[in-house]
């Protein structure tokens, strides 16, 4: 959850509640107070490391992951960044990472677990690493667009709402996939993921974790402003839109002034701020807004020109939580004894 959603606070947070803290380390760098708009590549790499040592400085002996979207420009400085400052885990997705462990090979420590929403995308990807590096995956996030808020897997809108690319498909069908392989790779169900009813039926489909997001940002200790938080709290069911991204990717978004302002066409055509992507509309043809700039307004609390990306369930949210209360609620609800770090 970028910018600075899921940052060094919520994922230190939430690795001392015994769960994965995950940092995305998009757009980082726009937080820094020395970025220019032209150093991205060099502030991303400060930030990540900062951002790190922060979340360790909260979970000393939590399990820490850091997010890097494939789509982005300094994917592999990201990367080398994140494990050499002393990552756990590497997850990577917005794009197949076939080149993950030729990047991370001075790091056999690092697990690996790329994002995918097909069981063809997480077929090319085994296909490619056992014949390049003679290794699987440690385990695969399966998010599909249905549900899941942010950038989706998926080529367009209409795609992002087909039903053979929910999870209730996917998951069962991965499942089945790897065990006609005869191999063992943990799978993680994301994506619409609300209460431990969720959770229980994931694991009833053969996923061995889950990942939230839209929850946990309705948490005190979620790195977004309070005014991002209100966000989530308000937003209504037809307030949840598909928007396409800059990125050239479907969005899942709160109806901002921003997101009426794209869908109007009354745009202001902005020049692009952060050269962050790879491919971006906004670089390329000038003809959007700069998605740098909507997620770090969005982070601020700019209710005006920011992107506010959630999931389906942004609706269901009417209070802020601690991270432990959340992480109690979810592991008791599955007849668990909670016990955090």
């Amino acid at each position: 959850m970028g910018v600075m959603v899921s940052g060094p606070n919520l994922a230190g947070a939430v690795a001392s509640a015994g769960g994965v803290g995950t940092i995305a380390s998009v757009g980082l760098a726009v937080t820094s107070p020395d970025f220019t708009g032209t150093n991205v590549a060099k502030e991303n790499i400060v930030m990540i490391k900062k951002a790190i040592e922060k979340a360790r400085q909260i979970a000393s002996d939590g399990v820490l992951a850091m997010n890097c979207m494939c789509a982005l420009s300094d994917y592999d400085d990201m990367v080398h960044t994140s494990c050499d400052s002393g990552i756990d885990i590497i997850i990577s997705g917005a794009g197949l990472p076939l080149k993950l462990p030729e990047l991370t090979k001075d790091y056999p420590g690092t697990a690996l677990v790329p994002i995918v929403s097909s069981v063809k995308a997480a077929d090319l990807i085994m296909r490619k690493w056992e014949k390049s590096y003679g290794r699987l995956p440690d385990a695969f996030v399966v998010e599909t667009p249905n549900t899941a808020g942010g950038h989706l897997g998926a080529r367009n809108e209409s795609q992002a709402m087909d039903k053979a690319l929910s999870l209730k498909a996917v998951v069962p069908a991965l499942v089945d996939f790897l065990k006609n392989l005869g191999v063992n790779i943990p799978i993680i169900s994301a994506g619409g993921i609300w209460d431990s009813k969720d959770i229980k039926e994931a694991f009833d489909m053969g996923a061995s974790g889950v990942q939230m997001g839209t929850r946990f940002v309705a948490t005190e200790e979620a790195d977004a402003s309070d005014r991002f938080k209100q966000a989530y709290l308000d937003a209504k069911e037809d307030d949840v839109v598909l928007i396409k991204s800059p990125a050239g990717l479907p969005g899942r978004a709160i109806l901002s002034p921003l997101v009426k302002r794209y869908f109007d066409d009354m745009l202001e055509k902005t020049a692009c701020k952060a050269a962050c992507l790879t491919h971006c509309i906004c670089r390329a043809k000038h003809e959007t807004f700069c998605i740098a700039d909507a997620l770090m307004s969005a982070y601020k609390g700019d209710w005006e020109n920011g992107l506010f990306f959630c999931g389906t369930n942004v609706t269901k949210l009417k209070k802020i939580v601690k991270v432990r209360e959340l992480m109690e609620e979810l592991v008791t609800g599955l007849g668990c004894v909670y016990s955090p770090l």
